[in-house]
């Protein structure tokens, strides 16, 4: 009896899908030495954007963070009109080179690419990116073999994602089962969570986030107050200020919050689900304080994880823009006014800065998901 070793055998570990990747560089190096980089960028069809989400080649990435409209890249999205992948066997032939991610791919020296789009059931997710240092290199022989590898890197990129959005999903449905007259609209949960984006996005320099954590924040964030549903309606929809001891009770949410996706996650087999301990941290911090006044805790500054923090700004930032039926709606400069004024006591000052240097990409959230008056 011969021993072999399994040359993917890490990928039946319990770990994060960047590992699994970079377990799979190193399966495709074997065969394949040219190949420097595997990258994968996620689709959202809500506003067209592409977002680079994993890659498996360490610091040797130029695409860190990069968010662009598809149409911003005619040849990707000329293969998703195609349905089929794209071999570029020498770069300096590309006809959008003019373009930043053209430009910056060229310039980290990469010279030849092949390029799968990810299709779930027909709904196109993302593209994953095989990246070479030396022309003339994706052969049909070799590509034969890369397709092989494509397609077990997009089950495995599926699998995250199906996971992560039945988690989500799960726990939204039983928020709406509960109250189904719930008070946030589906328009406050996309821009809020597009608003914690844009935060996370500015810190990742300082804190050295990387893609994959942005994603989790965004897609984690609408889940903040799923506590609520343990609250009792006549102090949920109560239309005027709570009393002390109806205070103390809506302020159990975020706790409860915890409990619940707790619950999730054993109730649906979800528990290895990566990074949901950004989940747990959203639900159940996101009511802390920078001055230690916050609940359930009484965290202080950096001991708030960074998430709940992101997500405090956001939250706090839509509810004061957006028109409820005991307010109007503030202006966005009133509201900037507001977030400094809370910031260092209640909010964390570097997340309102990050927040306000991004007004561009405020308002234009804010004008692809307005309040629908009608509800």
């Amino acid at each position: 009896m011969e021993i072999y070793q399994d040359t993917l055998d890490a990928l039946n570990a319990n770990i994060p899908l960047r590992d699994k990747l970079i377990q799979t560089h190193l399966a495709v190096k074997k065969q394949f030495p040219f190949i420097a980089r595997i990258a994968i960028a996620l689709y959202d069809a809500k506003t067209n954007l592409l977002k680079t989400y994993l890659h498996s080649s360490g610091e040797d990435n130029p695409l860190t963070n990069y968010i662009t409209h598809l149409s911003n890249a005619p040849s990707l999205e000329n293969i998703l009109k195609e349905g089929r992948p794209r071999v570029i066997n020498n770069m300096l032939t590309m006809e959008d080179q003019r373009h930043e991610h053209s430009k910056r791919i060229g310039r980290q020296g990469y010279a030849a690419s092949y390029t799968m789009p990810i299709f779930s059931n027909g709904v196109f997710l993302g593209f994953i990116f095989f990246n070479a240092k030396e022309t003339d290199v994706f052969t049909d022989i070799a590509l034969n073999q890369l397709d092989v590898f494509g397609h077990m890197i997009a089950l495995m990129v599926i699998n995250e994602l199906t996971a992560m959005r039945t988690l989500v999903a799960a726990v939204t449905t039983t928020s709406r089962f509960t109250h189904l007259r719930d008070p946030e609209t589906g328009s406050h949960i996309d821009r809020m969570s597009r608003y914690a984006r844009l935060i996370t996005r500015a810190l990742t320099a300082k804190h050295q986030l990387n893609d994959d954590y942005v994603e989790h924040v965004f897609m984690y964030s609408p889940l903040h107050d799923i506590g609520k549903i343990a609250i009792p309606d006549n102090i949920l929809f109560k239309p005027g200020p709570l009393n002390d001891n109806e205070r103390d009770i809506m302020r159990t949410h975020s706790r409860k919050g915890r409990e619940i996706i707790d619950e999730v996650l054993a109730n649906f087999g979800l528990d290895g689900v990566q990074q949901v301990n950004i989940l747990r941290n959203i639900a159940e911090f996101h009511h802390e304080s920078m001055d230690g006044r916050g609940y359930p805790a009484g965290l202080k500054g950096e001991e708030i994880p960074l998430e709940a923090r992101i997500v405090a700004v956001a939250d706090i930032f839509d509810a004061l823009t957006s028109r409820r039926s005991y307010k109007t709606a503030w202006s966005n400069e009133d509201a900037f006014a507001m977030l400094m004024e809370m910031a260092g006591e209640k909010l964390d000052t570097e997340c309102v800065q990050a927040l306000i240097d991004n007004q561009t990409e405020i308002e234009q959230i804010q004008k692809q998901f307005r309040e629908d008056p009608l509800g």
